[in-house]
């Protein structure tokens, strides 16, 4: 696996399919913004670094730095923040920059970056079943919106792009693992799907669907039970067909103080690492839900390209060092 076009990227950044790949990625971002503000959304700035950021992301480390005597986190989701914003407005999306220090066998799956883009949105008093339409009609506009304004560049790209169906086929976990263990991978129970599960998963399918009720134990104290499944969550993942694997992540957030502080104390987090998030809950947050989708993954999907450094101008690949 080469990285020269990553590492020597002001040699490559004017060749043609690089013309091609930011053309469409600058029309995704047009459809993702239109859309989302026909839906009432209004779009906030993001935060980059804090306190405290989410802490469930799947073996990456956080990035620390001294914030004048203190110890800041940079952003690896700003998902915190969403539950405080959505006490100011009701529908609200961002463009956000995260940060995680992925391992290095991240690689060889063609689609982590160590800083990248996703638009992260909540919606207060929302429920997953609104979530997964509003995903759905996201999708198929930005793809409509793409075959309409980018046929040359698609053409150009190799790229065989057809309208989405919807609603998507959805599984639940349990319906997930049982699939994968007919196909001979057997995933340990209550955790997240390995890498190599989840793109034979993808594989298997021609178009996008969906994970639903993700159990307890493999989630982040954020995301709310499901009072009528006890040890499940109410949340969802998106999965890109064709072995693009994770297209969105989201769900309901739990917003009641002594529910959260039992579920962090249950991942062995220490809720006075949270002070500012506990003090917003004890005052008190609507109910919402939410979910957040990769800007340079959903272009790597539509492109159809190999690697997701070919999807962003200026990539920062685990382990490589570039500009």
């Amino acid at each position: 696996m080469s990285f020269n076009s990553v590492i020597f990227r002001h040699l490559t950044i004017n060749e043609p399919r690089f013309k091609c790949i930011f053309k469409i990625q600058d029309s995704i971002l047009f459809s993702i913004r239109s859309f989302l503000r026909s839906e009432g959304f209004i779009e906030i700035l993001a935060p980059i670094i804090g306190p405290c950021t989410d802490p469930g992301i799947r073996g990456a480390k956080l990035v620390s730095i001294d914030y004048y005597g203190s110890k800041f986190k940079v952003m690896s989701s700003m998902i915190l923040y969403k539950q405080m914003m959505i006490k100011c407005y009701p529908k609200i999306f961002a463009l956000s920059p995260n940060v995680r220090i992925e391992p290095l066998e991240a690689v060889s799956t063609g689609r982590h970056l160590a800083e990248f883009r996703q638009i992260d949105l909540e919606v207060a008093y929302a429920k997953c079943e609104d979530m997964l339409n509003l995903a759905e009609r996201l999708l198929k506009k930005v793809i409509d919106d793409v075959l309409t304004n980018c046929s040359d560049e698609l053409k150009f790209l190799g790229r065989e792009l057809t309208p989405l169906k919807i609603p998507f086929k959805r599984y639940t976990y349990d319906e997930a693992i049982e699939l994968l263990s007919s196909m001979g991978y057997h995933v340990s129970y209550g955790c997240e799907i390995p890498w190599d599960a989840e793109e034979a998963l993808s594989s298997l399918h021609k178009e996008p669907f969906w994970i639903t009720s993700y159990p307890i134990s493999a989630r982040g104290f954020y995301y709310l039970e499901d009072e009528s499944r006890p040890g499940f969550l109410r949340d969802f993942d998106l999965i890109y067909p064709d072995g693009y694997g994770e297209a969105i992540s989201g769900g309901e957030r739990e917003y009641r103080y002594e529910f959260v502080v039992e579920r962090m104390r249950r991942n062995c987090e220490d809720p006075s690492n949270y002070s500012w998030y506990i003090e917003m809950l004890k005052d008190g947050v609507p109910p919402s839900a939410g979910f957040g989708i990769g800007v340079e993954r959903l272009t790597r999907y539509i492109c159809g390209l190999r690697y997701v450094w070919d999807a962003v101008p200026f990539p920062k690949i685990p382990g490589v060092i570039s500009p």
